[in-house]
């Protein structure tokens, strides 16, 4: 399995981790669900599936992530 590391704005996040929560899941099953679930639904190619989530993340707000995943791991 491949990892991948991805910026959201806080507000998606927290909602995710409260689905996911909800759902019995780990966030990473959950968004990869939700992953499986939208390109099977849309017949897209792996291709356009990452095409896609570029469109999609291009809308986030800019920042190092590298920060942020340390400031909310140091928050823990």
């Amino acid at each position: 399995m491949t990892k991948v590391l991805l910026s959201l704005d806080e507000r998606v996040l927290r909602r995710i981790d409260r689905a996911a929560k909800a759902q019995g899941l780990s966030r990473s099953a959950y968004v990869a669900r939700l992953a499986q679930q939208e390109t099977a639904s849309r017949g897209l190619s792996p291709e356009a599936a990452l095409r896609r989530l570029d469109r999609l993340f291009a809308r986030q707000p800019s920042g190092d992530a590298t920060a942020a995943i340390r400031a909310e791991r140091d928050a823990r």
